[in-house]
């Protein structure tokens, strides 16, 4: 077998089989992770700060608060990193699909051998990209129904208290105090809060939601209407007002929200969650109450019509009275035909008063005629006699009194028979409790703490479970003689 020829040491040929160092050759071998470290402070030094505008593409955040991402274009793509310690001062959610401008450095990844921009400032890369995240949070949260008519509730007509969500050092809240004490002065309870720049969304909707928890006759009176007003300005200065939890914590309200955000031409999420959007926070102060002088104008209109209602009424109806009375007879004419009965009446009983005197006169005559003195004596004779013939006989009288005396002896005899201590003369005993009733059940006597016995020659209070020991009864005598016992 042939072997390949080693070449001598003074050949120079690239392509030998051992590595050689050549005496003064500068160019020593590096490791991996010398090139790696060169290439790294090579590209930090030459890109220290950078600005690059991409889309974002892969965007997610991990566990510890960092945020990975790529910036791509249509030729490219970069790698990202931006550290929590840079992510909390975010104004925006980054999500895929959104051009930014980003800001850091570059540097290299020697794990993987690439190239990756440590971001330490991201913003959204002019209004046609904000206008497009915009309007995918637009379509995102009005396919959950946040922006739905349906959930629109009407506003009272006159409200109490009016809560307002505004910066208390603007103009927005004076012109709303103004603008309400010239329409209708109303209660207003001012939430402060900052109304741009890093952190307005979640103070806005901390004060929507504080609103919306208050209790009712609370010491904070709880508004019945809330104002969300901010004045006009540039799509970033307004951005605050399209956050999520902005437009969550509006639709969330149980108090019907006006939206007062910009001008006439700004347009804001807000403005689509509030029950009622208002051009200018002015507008919404005009809005949310009436004007007290049309009131007061209006009830007085009303009061007039209603006089005049009633006016017009009592005159139609007088019409109406005079016009049916005017039908009715005369009340003489309804009368007339009752006074001739009466009077015919009268007469009736005139003559019926004579005739029958009359009468009564002729039957007196006719009966004293009859009446004689010798009739009424002979009348009186008779019932002398019948008197003196009827005499009271003493035996008749003895007879009634021996009858009475009779039955008062049975009556007397059957007393004595009935007398409930009767008995006692023969032996027996009558037992009572301590309130007089009689005793007639052992039961009813055990249940007593004490019993009244009472004999016929007196009583004795006794207990029912003390009762006294009684002499033992003398045994008779056994006959035929001494005999002892058998038990």
């Amino acid at each position: 077998m042939a072997f390949p020829s080693v070449p001598d040491d003074d050949d120079d040929e690239t392509g030998g089989l051992l590595a050689r160092e050549t005496p003064g050759d500068n160019a020593g071998a590096l490791s991996v992770s010398e090139i790696s470290q060169m290439l790294k402070r090579t590209v930090e030094d030459r890109f220290g700060f950078v600005r690059v505008r991409g889309e974002l593409s892969g965007v997610k955040r991990a566990a510890s608060g960092h945020l990975y991402c790529n910036l791509k274009d249509d030729k490219a793509r970069l790698d990202a990193v931006m550290w929590r310690g840079s992510t909390g001062r975010l104004s925006f959610l980054p999500e895929d699909g959104l051009e930014v401008i980003a800001s850091g450095k570059m540097t290299t990844y020697p794990g993987r051998s690439n190239y990756q921009i440590v971001i330490e400032r991201m913003e959204i890369a002019g209004e046609g990209a904000l206008l497009a995240l915009l309007e995918k949070l637009k379509a995102r949260l009005g396919a959950e129904g946040l922006f739905d008519e349906a959930r629109k509730r009407p506003l009272p007509f006159l409200p109490k208290t009016i809560g307002v969500v505004t910066s208390p050092t603007g103009a927005v809240i004076r012109d709303i105090l103004h603008r309400l004490s010239d329409r209708f002065p109303s209660h207003v309870v001012v939430w402060p809060v900052a109304v741009q720049g890093k952190g307005a969304a979640e103070q806005v909707a901390a004060a929507v939601r504080g609103f919306s928890a208050l209790p009712e006759g609370g010491p904070v009176s709880r508004p019945d209407i809330v104002i969300v007003a901010r004045g006009g300005g540039s799509i970033e200065d307004l951005w605050c007002f399209n956050e999520e939890v902005v437009v969550r914590a509006i639709a969330d309200c149980t108090i019907p929200v006006i939206s007062a955000v910009g001008h006439e031409t700004d347009t804001t999420l807000a403005d689509y969650a509030a029950d009622l959007r208002a051009p200018t926070p002015t507008a919404a102060a005009e809005l949310a109450v009436p004007v007290r002088g049309e009131l007061a104008a209006l009830l007085s209109e009303l009061h007039a019509r209603q006089r005049r209602g009633m006016v017009r009424m009592l005159s139609l109806r007088r019409e109406r009275l005079e016009a049916r009375s005017q039908r009715l007879p005369r009340p003489e004419a309804l009368l007339q035909a009752q006074a001739q009965k009466l009077d015919d009446l009268g007469d009736r009983l005139r003559r019926g008063l004579v005739q029958r005197t009359a009468l009564a006169r002729a039957a007196l005559d006719r009966d004293a005629g009859a009446l004689r003195p010798s009739l009424l004596s002979n009348r009186v004779g008779r019932e002398r006699e019948r008197l003196a013939a009827t005499r009271l006989r003493p035996e008749i009288v003895l007879q009634r009194i021996e009858a009475a005396r009779q039955k008062v002896d049975a009556l007397d005899r059957l007393r004595r028979q009935l007398d409930p201590r009767a008995p006692l003369k023969r032996g027996y005993v009558l037992v009572t409790a301590p309130d007089g009733s009689v005793v007639r059940h052992r039961a009813d006597a055990a249940a007593l703490a004490s019993l009244t016995l009472e004999f016929d020659d007196g009583k004795l209070d006794v207990a029912p479970g003390k009762a006294p020991r009684s002499a033992p009864r003398a045994r008779p005598a056994a006959q035929g003689g001494d005999q002892q016992e058998l038990f």
